[in-house]
C-alpha cells in the first residue's frame, strides 16, 4: 500500500544557537527538542531510582536474599528483551555477591508466556526461596498464587501494561502500575531490572556489604550494552531517558568494552561494532536473538549473553545466526500461505478492507506469527492479528497495532464485552498476545473488528509516511550522512531521519531476486546517486520505461572492502509519468 507523504515541521528558535547543523536543529525540533539540554544524553541526566515505585522495597528485599544466601531464581521472558533482562539480573546479582542465582526461561510451546502455575511447579524442582520476573509477571495473578502456596516469595519486574487486577506479590516494581510516578513509563523490561538492580546496589553501599565482603563495587554501566539491546529490540518509545540508556549501551560498545556475546551476534550480523547505532541492534542483532525464543529455547541466547569466554559466545552466536535464517526460511512460506489468504478474501481492494485484519492457518509456528501479524499490518495498514494452534483445543494468536489504535485496550474491551471469549490476553498499545478456544475464532473475528471500527478514527486507517522534506543536491553527500548516522540514538518515537524527493532514474537492476538497485540523479544536476529498495513490487519493477520517481529515502553509510560512500534506503519508490 503506497503511503501519504506528511512532512514533519519544528520550529528550530530554541536550539538553532547551539552550533548545530541547521538541518540537525530542524530534525530535533520536529521530534519535540525544544532545549539544548535534551541534547545531553549524559548517564548524570538519567531520572533517580528512587523515582521508581517499590524499587526500593525490592532493593531491600534482595539486599536481605543475598545477605541470607537465599536461593534466587529468575523467570524472564522468550524474547530479546527477555533474555536481556534475564542475563542482566543473573549476572549483576553474582557480580554483587549472590552466592544462588539461577534462571529459568519458559519454552514457549510448552508453557506459553508469564509465570503460570506450571512454570512455578517446574520452577519448584530447584527450591528458590524468591522467584523474580523479568519482563514479565505483572498478569500472572495464578503464578503467585501457587508461588506462595509453596513458601516461594515472589518480587515481579515488568513493564507492560497492568490488568484491573494485580497479583499478589510481596514486591511489584513496574513503572506502569498506579501510583507510580516515575518520569519515564517507556522502560522496557530490561530498564526496569537495571533500574532495581541501581537501587540494590545503593541499598548494599549503604549496608556497607562491598566493604565487608572485600567486593569491588560493580559499575553498572558495564551493563549497558543488554540495556540498549533490549530497549531497541522490544520498540519501547525512545523517551529522553531511554534515549540516555541506549546511547550509553552504544557508546560502550562502538568503544570496544560490550560483553563477548553482543560482540560475537554483531561479528555474524556483519555489523561493525566501532559504528554500531540503535538501527544495527534492531534490525541485525536483535532478530537473531529472537529466533531463539521463536524456534528452540531462548536460553541459547541467554547463555550468550552471559558467557564470558569470546570463543564459547561465538559458538552461540554461530548457532542463534542458523536458528535466525530458519526462521527467514518458515517466514517466508507463512508470508506466501497468507497473502494467498487475503487474495482469497479479496482484502487488497481497499474499498473493501474491513477496519481489522485476523489470519489463522492451523499449520503456521507459534514463534513466527508475531512477525507475520508485522509484515501484513504493514501492508495493509490495519490492526492485525495472526493465530496459529495452541495446546488442545485451543488458538493463540500474536496481535501488531497502528497508531490511534491501543490494541491492548480494544482486546480488554472485546473480552469486558463478550466474558469467557478471550481465555487471556496481555501486552502494548502496538503489540499484544492472546489464547482462544479454537471453536471461538470466529466469534472473536467478528467482535474484534467491531471493536476496532468502534474506536478508529477513519483518517488513523490512511496510511501515512512522515518526512522531514526535501534534501538540496549539495547536502546529499557522505558527511552529512555520517552526521544523521550518529546523531541519534534514532528509534519508536524519534524516528530517524526521512526525506522525499523527485529523481531521474539512470541506471535500474533487480540483485537478490526481490531488491531493486539503483543509480539516480538529482532533477537538473548530473550528480550521480546509488539507491536500493528492498523488496520492491516485481509486478512494476524492473521497469526501463520509467525514467522519473519520487522516493521516500534514508541517508546511508554503504562500506564496501574498507571504502565508505553514500546510499539513499528508498522506503518508498512510486513512478512519475513523464
Amino acid at each position: 500500500m503506497q503511503k501519504t507523504i506528511r512532512r514533519r515541521e519544528g520550529d528550530t528558535t530554541q536550539i538553532q544557537q547551539q552550533g548545530l547543523h541547521p538541518l540537525l536543529a530542524r530534525l530535533y525540533s520536529a521530534r519535540g527538542i525544544d532545549s539544548s539540554e535534551q541534547l545531553e544524553l549524559g548517564l548524570g541526566q538519567l531520572i533517580p531510582p528512587a523515582d521508581l515505585l517499590h524499587a526500593d522495597t525490592g532493593a531491600r528485599m534482595l539486599a536481605d536474599a543475598i545477605a541470607r544466601q537465599s536461593r534466587l531464581l529468575i523467570v524472564g521472558d522468550f524474547d530479546a528483551d527477555g533474555a536481556t533482562s534475564t542475563a542482566l539480573a543473573v549476572s549483576v546479582l553474582r557480580a554483587f555477591g549472590a552466592s544462588d542465582v539461577e534462571y529459568l526461561v519458559p519454552n514457549r510451546f510448552e508453557y506459553g508466556y508469564g509465570l503460570t502455575p506450571e512454570i512455578v511447579a517446574l520452577a519448584a524442582r530447584s527450591s528458590p526461596d524468591i522467584i523474580v520476573t523479568v519482563d514479565n509477571g505483572i498478569s500472572s495473578i495464578e503464578g503467585v498464587i501457587a508461588a506462595r502456596e509453596m513458601g516461594i516469595a515472589t518480587l515481579i519486574t515488568d513493564h507492560h501494561l497492568p490488568g484491573r487486577e494485580l497479583p499478589a506479590a510481596d514486591v511489584i516494581v513496574n513503572p506502569n502500575q498506579a501510583d507510580c510516578n516515575f518520569g519515564s513509563k517507556n522502560l522496557a523490561g530490561v530498564g526496569v531490572i537495571f533500574y532495581l538492580m541501581l537501587a540494590l546496589r545503593a541499598e548494599l553501599r549503604l549496608r556497607g556489604w562491598f566493604d565487608q565482603h572485600k567486593i569491588a563495587e560493580p559499575n553498572l554501566a558495564n551493563a549497558l550494552d543488554l540495556v540498549a539491546l533490549g530497549t531497541v529490540a522490544d520498540v519501547v518509545p525512545l523517551d529522553y531517558n531511554n534515549r540516555i540508556l541506549v546511547a550509553g549501551g552504544l557508546q560502550r560498545i562502538r568503544a570496544g568494552r560490550s560483553r563477548p556475546g553482543i560482540a560475537a551476534l554483531l561479528e555474524v550480523s556483519s555489523c561493525n561494532p566501532g559504528t554500531v547505532v540503535a538501527s544495527d541492534l534492531g534490525f541485525s542483532v536483535g532478530p537473531r536473538l529472537n529466533a531463539a525464543g521463536r524456534l528452540d529455547d531462548m536460553s541459547v541466547g541467554i547463555e550468550c549473553l552471559l558467557s564470558e569466554q569470546p570463543d564459547r559466545a561465538r559458538q552461540y552466536a554461530a548457532q542463534l545466526h542458523q536458528l535466525n535464517l530458519d526462521r527467514r526460511h518458515i517466514e517466508q512460506k507463512m508470508q506466501k500461505d497468507a497473502l494467498a489468504l487475503l487474495e482469497g478474501l479479496d482484502l487488497f481492494t481497499i474499498a473493501k478492507l474491513p477496519e481489522a485484519i485476523t489470519l489463522y492457518e492451523p499449520s503456521w509456528h507459534q514463534g513466527v506469527i508475531g512477525i507475520l501479524a508485522s509484515r501484513v499490518k504493514d501492508r495493509l495498514h490495519r490492526p492485525t492479528i495472526v493465530f496459529a494452534d495452541g495446546d488442545e483445543d485451543q488458538i493463540k494468536g500474536s496481535a501488531r497495532s497502528i497508531a490511534g489504535v491501543h490494541i491492548r485496550d480494544v482486546l480488554d474491551a472485546v473480552a469486558t464485552k463478550h466474558p469467557g471469549l478471550i481465555q487471556k490476553f496481555g501486552g502494548h498499545a502496538m503489540a499484544a498476545g492472546l489464547t482462544l478456544a479454537r471453536a471461538s475464532y470466529a466469534q472473536f473475528q467478528e467482535a474484534f473488528i467491531v471493536e476496532v471500527a468502534r474506536v478508529v478514527d477513519p483518517a488513523a486507517l490512511q496510511a501515512v509516511v512522515e518526512t522531514d522534506g526535501e534534501l538540496q543536491a549539495e547536502d546529499l553527500d557522505l558527511e552529512l550522512a555520517t552526521l544523521l548516522r550518529f546523531a541519534g540514538p534514532w528509534g519508536q518515537h524519534f524516528p530517524e531521519p526521512l526525506f522525499d524527493g523527485y529523481f531521474k532514474v539512470v541506471q535500474q537492476r533487480l540483485v537478490g531476486e526481490k531488491h531493486l538497485k539503483l543509480v539516480l540523479s538529482v532533477l537538473g544536476s548530473t550528480q550521480y546517486l546509488d539507491a536500493i529498495a528492498f523488496n520492491i513490487d516485481l509486478d512494476i519493477w524492473p521497469n526501463p520505461a520509467i525514467e522519473q520517481v519520487e522516493l521516500v529515502y534514508r541517508l546511508d553509510v554503504n562500506e564496501f572492502r574498507g571504502q565508505r560512500s553514500l546510499q539513499l534506503m528508498v522506503e518508498q519508490i512510486m513512478p512519475v509519468a513523464n
